[in-house]
Parts: C-alpha cells; structure tokens; sequence
C-alpha cells in the first residue's frame, strides 16, 4: 500500500511537472535576398498576449509555461517586408525551432514610403511659419491614422492632435535636430535625402523612447547608419508640379563586408524655375556619406556627413481681393528682369552636419552609444529694402482696386483710378525691377534708394550626447541619456545688391526727430555706406547651452507593459550686440552683452500598455513638463537691443492619451482621445503698422510680445482598416478636435523707434513703463493652425503581379484664421486720448473680433505603382494625383494688424471696395502630380 501510494505521488507529481514545463518558439530571421540578419521584426503568436522583436543577430525566443496550446499561427511582421502568418504546433515541454524564416522585401511599401517622403516633405512651408511635424510621421508605422495624416492630410497643413513642430523631437542618429532659436526641426537641412531616410523610428507622443524624453508631437529618430542600409543601389527620376519640377538621385549602400567596413553614398538634385505657385524657384543639391568600422564584435564607429545647399522662391499669403483678381497661383514677390522671372524672397540654407557615432556593446544586456555632431553654416532669407521710398510689390494696397474705394461716400470714389489699378494688378502686379534700377541710377548721390539684403543667421552648433540602454531582466530595461549643445548664431543683414547705385546710406531714414544720433543703426560708425557684402541695420550675436538628463525605466511582461521617464535640462541664453544702435545706444542696452538668462526645467512621464487578450489592447500615456522659451522668444527686440522680455518664465504642458487597440488577422483598429494643456507659454509677434488713414506716417515695425498664454487641445483620433481579400484592403481615419485659448494674456510692444502706441504713433519713453502689460482677450478664440476635423476613407488593391493602386477621399472643417492679438487688447477700445471712443458699441464690436472660420472642403488622391524584377534588378514607378477634382481651398491664414482699433477696423469693414489690411490666406494646391520612376540593384 505504502509503495502504491509512493508510486500514485511521484507519478502525479511527474505528470504536473510535465504540465508546468516550459514551452518555446524560437528562430532567426533573414532577408531573403541578402541572407542578412534583421533586427526588430515584431514576432507574436495570434490571438495571445505573447510577442516579442529579433535582436541585433535576428534571433528570437518566445518562452513561457502559459503559451497557448496546440495549433497556433506565429505572425511575423516588419516594415517594408511582407508580412508572414506561419502555422505551429505548441506544446509544453517541446521547442518549436523554425530555424531562418525568409522575409521578402515588399517594394511597392518601400517606394510608396520614399514617395511619400518627398511628397510630404515639399508641403512644408517653413518660411512662412507654417511648417508642421508631418514629415517626422513619414515611415511605416502600421498605424492607419499616422499613414492618413502623412500623406492625405499634410496638403492642408493638417496638424496632428493641434500640435506644431516645436512640440516634437528629430533626431538623426540620436542626436537632436530641432533648433534652438525656435524649436522646430530644418527639414532642408537634410532635404533631398530619401533614400537615406528611410530607416526611421518613431515614437507617438510621450510614449516611452530609448533615445530622449520626447515631446508631445512624437520623437523621431532618423538612422542614418552604414551598416543598417540594406546591401544595394538605387537610381530614380521624379517628374512633379509641386514645389519643384523635377529630382535625379543615386545612392548605393554596401552592407557589412567581411573585414568590417561598411559604407553608404548618395547624391541628389532637385530644380524647378517654378513650382505650382508663380516664380517660386527651386535649386538643390544633396550629398551624404555614412561610413562604419566594426572593431570588433563589442565596438563599432559611424562617421555620417551630408550638405544639402538649397535655393528657393518664396511665396506668400494674400488677401481675397488679390485672390479674385489674379488666382490661387499669385505671388508678388517676384517680377521680370531682363525677361527672366527674378524672385526678391528666397530662402538659401547651406548648413553641413557631420556627425561621429560610436556603438559599444558592453555586454550582452547593455549598449552604449556615445555620439558628436558638428554643424555650420548659413541661412539667408533676402527681401528688398526701399529705405523711404514706395513699396514696390504689384500688391501693395495703395496699388489696389480697393485704395480707390476707400472713401466715406460713393461721391468721394475715384471709380477711373480704380478701373485702371484693377487693369494693372491683373495684366501685370509684379516687381517693376527695370523702374528700380532706373530709380537707383537717377539719384542725386549715386547712392542707392533701393537694395536687395540678406537677413543672415551664421549658426555654429557642438552637440555631445551618451545613450545608456541595459536589459536589467528579461522584463526590466533602463535606458539613459545625457546631452550637451552648445550654440553660436551670429545675425546680421547683409547687403547683396546695390541694384544699379554706388552705396547704400546705413541709418533709419524714417526718423525725423531732434537726435541724428538716434537714426543710426551703429553709432559707432556714423552715417555709414555700406557696400554689397557688409553688414548693415543690424548686427547681434545669440549664444545658446542646452545640459539636460533622462532616465527611463520600461517593464514588459505578459498582460501589461509600463513605463516611467524622468528628464531634467539647464537652459542659458545671452545676447552679444555688436552694431551699438542709436535708439538704445545707452549703457550696453544694444552694444555688448546682455543679461544671461537661466532657466531650468523638468519633466516626468508615464505609461502602460493592458493586454488584454492578444485582439485587444488598452494604451495609456500621460506627463507633465516645462519647457525653456526659444531664442525667438526671450528678448524683446533682437535686432537692435539686449532687451529681455520682462518676467520671463518656463512654459508648463501636461498631457495624456488613452488608446483602446483592435487587431486580428484581418481588422487593425485603434481609437484615442487625447489631451494638452499649455501655460503660461511666451510669443514674440512681429507685423508692420499704420496708424494715419492711407497713409504711412506714424508707421512702424513693432514687436508684440504676448505673455502668459494658455491653451488646450482636446479630441479624438482614429484609424481603422480590414483586409477584405488578399489583395483588397479598405480603411478609415478621423480625427476630431478642439484647439482653443482656455484664458487672456497679456501684451506689451517694442518698436523700431523709442517706443510705439497703437493709436498715437511715437512717443518718447518706453512702451512697457509708459503704458504698462494689458491684457488681451483670447479666451475661448481657436488656436489657428490647419483643420481641427480631418476624416478619410479609401482603399488599397495589390495585385500578386506587383502593381497597386490606391485611393481616398479626404473631408476638412473648422480650420481658423489666427487672430491679431494687438487687435483684441484693451487698445481697441482706446482713441488717441486714451479714452473710450465716443461712439463704441459693444455689439460691434464683437462683431469686428469674430474669428474667420475657413470653408469645408473635400480632396481625393489617387497613388499607385507597379515594379518588375529583370534579372539582377528591380525597375518600377510610383505615382501619385493629389486633389484630383481640382477642389478650391484656403489651408490657413491670418489677421492684418497694420489697422488695430475698433474706429479704423470700421473703415476697414465699410470700404467698398474691400477692406485696405484684410485677412491674408494661404490657398491649397490645384490639382497636383508627382511620378518617380526608380531601378534598384
């Protein structure tokens, strides 16, 4: 009896031991057509919580005693390969051992991604401060919506969850990207480059990332790596009518050798004499280089450079009235000369990056990647400077229809005048360069009445950064970083044409007061002629050191993952003078150094991720944080003075998000509302204004500095596609928001002169001691900034013979115009006296500061491609038709604040003929193309 009872106990114990063992599903994956290792392929079994990505070897091991039993269907996916469901038997106490899984690279997805980056890339409008993070959504994100809002949003300037560039983070090889004198990534400075690009790694929102802290717009880590580019060349020609007209680029990558070098190449060209806009210039050129040593198996070294010189023709936005008259392609800021189209505003950027990368495996669990990057350059922003004379712009309100009908009475209209100013604006309404010259050549001193200038910005930046990331356990990983930047950027306008005189007088011609002196613009050198090459006007140097810390931790484990982040950062700005200004030449108030300013900032974030089968899935990210003010927005009036903006504070953001997840073999879904919350946040406006009725007396260049504003965006975002045959594929996405100051602010004014008042002109004194902060009413108005409401729906086919096709229809709302500040502070109500004027009327008013909200619209897309594989080689095209109904629309626009009170915005609402300063809109493309045509080897 006691030896059965033995016996029945070890048995049972045997057989629940058995039961308790460990199951395992493990492999190696590897490109099909290098046999090459790849990394990160997401590996999960079907219908289960458990998943995990192939390491740097493209190895894989999936164990637990909890793997579901039985015949199961291992999914194994990566980007731009296509994706394979491979059937398994699981057991416990047995490996499943699949040995090398072959992945199939899928062309049509790596073209249309390559496509797509140029495409997304030329909507980018950052001269006009209106560049977007569309560009850091471009790569395959497997996320219906991030797709949507890359390719069919971004032609409306569509910002996701209402957030600008500034708000997220670009990195190329873990280093950060962004500028400091505002925040946003420049983009042209690695234009040109996609190829190179398309190893990207992006992070949504806060969500946790290996590299940075992040910002609420998503990080984006551009790898530009040698030995990560996939063994081969590419040679393509894009043909379009967009921004430019036409792009040759070559590239070739070598894939590791078997001596451990490893290198990678490409040159571009873009050009255009115009783009779908009229005059808009286009001329670019591309190079990079990426080369890597393998020193051994635990250290690797990247040297990566590319210089991207480009020259373009700048637009700008316009009144309706120009629109009526002459169409959604005008742009005065060009004429003819000599019979050739001459562009007075052109962005010419040539800023090199190279970079030092150093890879260190310190063990199996533990990478170090230690990185140095050195950037130079320039950035020129040219633009006519008439000195005192009319301004000569085809647009210019004293040239249009509406001057002419600017009178209180029907008898009082010059109807001949404007007839004739109507012929002319649309028969002509360009620069007059040839009357420039003439004028230039007819002056009594030989010197120049006009000039063409350059705004310069000579940026010198040192980036230094460490990336600690360990696997402490299996679900335990801390990642962290330490990061040091360090900026010089010298400013400066510098003379780059004379236009036919001798010289050009360097002091304010305008000024008319009792001091000469004040007119100087370096009272050092009085009265002064500079000649093409020389700076002049201004002269300032910004010095900029950025020492921040991150420290992350993140757990995964089988039912749910989390994450938590800390970051910390010292922040030191200061201003150098180097022109002493004769309206602040005082003290060092413009000559010399400035204040330094100091800030230091913090932040935390965190999140998780439930599983709560392996269908369904619940994400939730949340943080808060303060951010340090630009450069653009510490001091008050740069150009001429060391001016810090007064009471300067971080600005404070919290956020959160909350994903519901659907996936099954044939529905992806995913569902989000989102949250941020913005204060007491800094913005420095600058605008031209007149105060004296068609006239210019009393005018000036002033800089508004709004302080303490607060804002919140709010919504719900979604994406959603099924599979509903191998090949046909149809999906969805929306995303509805609200984007809105939650409280007022308050403004005060710096001018060109001593000082500046909204309704009187010039005064002697300054703006902030003589008139003090006033609050400005922006509660409840719209953040502008492209669409808040964006929804799509569309289809794919792909056919098994390698051609594709794709189309969606897109439907845009509530996008606003953004409203002048100046025009809702306390001095709209004010007349010169600073009294209420006599006949204000409250319900008038209202009516006068009701913010524009723009016209509905829809636009349809169609994208295709096809590829062949001829023996060694790869040839094919993609293509794309963006608003092919030829839709009519405007993608943004803002208030004129020349005419700011509630007196003159009534003459500018009764004029007849339009008002003089009414709102300037940017208009969308017509119907637009864009053809690549590629062979890959």
């Amino acid at each position: 009896m006691k030896q059965f009872i033995l016996t029945f106990f070890l048995g049972t114990v045997g057989v629940f031991s058995m039961l308790a063992q460990d199951a395992t599903v493990k492999g190696k994956v590897v490109d099909a057509n290098s046999n090459e290792a790849v990394p990160g392929v997401e590996i999960r079994i079907l219908s289960s919580v458990f998943n995990t990505e192939t390491d740097s070897e493209g190895s894989f091991s999936i164990t637990s005693n909890n793997l579901p039993q039985g015949e199961q269907v291992l999914i194994v996916n990566k980007a731009d390969y296509i994706l394979q469901r491979i059937p398994i038997t699981i057991q416990n106490g047995k490996t499943v051992d699949l040995d090398l899984i072959l992945l199939q690279l899928d062309l049509s997805e790596v073209e249309a991604q390559i496509g797509i980056i140029s495409l997304s890339d030329n909507e980018l409008n950052e001269d006009e401060g209106t560049s977007y993070n569309v560009s850091g959504l471009l790569q395959a994100t497997n996320d219906t919506f991030l797709d949507a809002a890359a390719f069919d949003f971004s032609a409306t300037f569509f910002r996701p969850r209402g957030l600008d560039s500034e708000h997220g983070k670009v990195l190329i090889n873990g280093i950060e990207m962004n500028k400091q004198f505002n925040g946003r990534p420049q983009w042209s400075n690695w234009g040109g480059l996609n190829d190179a690009q398309r190893n990207r790694e992006f992070s949504m929102g806060l969500k946790a990332n290996d590299y940075t802290f992040g910002g609420l717009a998503g990080t984006t880590n551009i790898v530009m790596r040698a030995s990560q580019y996939r063994k081969g060349g590419r040679v393509s020609y894009a043909a379009a009518n967009r921004s430019y007209t036409g792009r040759i680029m070559g590239s070739y990558n070598s894939g590791m050798t078997q001596n451990g070098w490893a290198y990678a190449v490409l040159a571009s060209r873009r050009f255009g004499e115009e783009g779908f806009q009229d005059g808009t210039l286009y001329d670019a050129n591309s190079f990079f280089a990426s080369v890597e040593k393998k020193l051994n198996d635990d250290h690797s070294l990247n040297l990566t450079a590319f210089y991207t010189p480009n020259r373009r023709g700048r637009s700008t936005a316009i009144t309706q009235e120009a629109k009526d008259l002459k169409g959604i392609k005008y742009n005065p800021n060009w004429g003819y000369q000599d019979g050739e189209i001459r562009n007075s505003r052109e962005r010419d950027i040539e800023e090199p990056v190279i970079m030092l990368n150093h890879y260190w495996n310190i063990s199996d669990k533990t990478r170090l990647n230690t990185n140095i990057a050195y950037q130079f350059g320039k950035i020129g922003n040219s633009r006519i400077d008439n000195g005192d004379n009319r301004n000569p712009f085809g647009n210019y309100y004293q040239r249009m229809p509406s001057y002419f009908l600017r009178f209180p009475s029907p008898t009082s209209y010059d109807y001949q005048q404007a007839y004739l100013a109507e012929q002319e604006f649309i028969n002509d309404g360009q620069i007059d360069w040839n009357n420039i010259y003439q004028t230039n050549l007819n002056s009594a001193t030989g010197y120049s009445s006009y000039v063409l200038q350059d705004d310069r910005v000579d940026d010198t930046q040192l980036t230094f950064n460490s990336i600690i990331s360990s696997a402490i356990t299996e679900n335990i990983t801390l990642n962290g970083t330490l990061n040091y930047r360090s900026l010089k950027s010298e400013n400066f306008a510098e003379i780059t044409d004379l236009l036919g005189g001798t010289g050009f007088e360097d002091f304010d011609r305008f000024y008319s007061g009792p001091t000469p002196s004040f007119a100087q613009s370096d009272v050092q050198n009085p009265n002064r002629i500079a000649q093409v090459g020389d700076a002049y006007k201004y002269n300032y140097e910004l010095g900029a050191t950025v020492l921040s810390g991150f420290a992350q931790a993140q757990f995964k484990y089988s039912e749910v993952d989390f994450y938590l982040g800390l970051n910390a950062s010292n922040t030191s700005y200061q201003r150098t003078g180097i022109f002493q200004n004769g309206y602040f030449a005082e003290g060092n108030r413009s000559l010399g150094d400035s204040e330094e300013v100091t800030f230091t900032n913090f932040g935390a974030k965190g999140g998780l991720t439930y599983k709560v089968t392996g269908r369904h899935l619940i994400d939730f990210n949340g943080g808060y944080y303060t951010n340090a003010p630009t450069l653009r927005n510490t001091f008050a009036n740069a150009r001429q003075n060391n001016d810090i903006v007064d009471n300067l504070t971080e600005e404070k953001i919290q956020s959160a998000d909350l994903s519901y997840i659907y996936r099954s073999p044939i529905v992806k879904a995913r569902v989000t509302g989102f949250y941020a919350g913005f204060q007491d946040a800094t913005e420095i406006g600058f605008f031209f204004t007149q105060n004296a009725f068609g006239t210019e007396d009393n005018s000036a260049f002033v800089q508004e500095i709004v302080q303490g504003i607060e804002k919140r965006n709010v919504g719900v975002e979604m994406g959603i596609e099924a599979q509903v045959t191998p090949t046909f594929l149809v999906k969805a996405a929306a995303s509805v928001g609200q984007n809105i100051y939650t409280d007022n602010a308050t403004i005060y004014l710096s001018g060109d002169d001593y000082d500046f008042d909204p309704n009187d002109g010039f005064v002697e004194g300054n703006d902030l001691e003589a008139r003090g902060k006033r609050t400005v009413y922006l509660e409840n108005y719209h953040v502008a900034g492209g669409p808040e409401r964006a929804y799509q729906i569309g289809f794919e086919y792909r056919d098994p013979d390698f051609w594709w096709v794709g189309a969606t229809t897109n439907y845009f709302s509530n996008a606003y115009v953004d409203v002048s500040s100046l025009r809702r502070s306390e001095d709209f109500a004010l007349d010169t006296d600073l009294q209420v004027f006599a006949d204000y009327d409250p319900e008038v008013a209202n009516q006068l500061l009701q913010q524009e909200q723009l016209d509905d619209y829809f636009l349809v897309n169609i994208v295709g491609g096809k590829s062949w594989k001829i023996k060694d080689y790869y040839v094919g095209f993609f293509a794309t038709i963006n608003n092919v109904l030829d839709q009519e629309y405007k993608t943004g626009g803002f208030e004129d604040s020349r005419r700011s009170n509630y007196q003159q915005q009534l003459e500018e609402q009764s004029n007849t003929g339009g008002p003089l300063f009414g709102n300037r809109y940017f208009f969308g493309n017509g119907t637009t193309y864009y053809l690549n045509l590629y062979v890959r080897f």
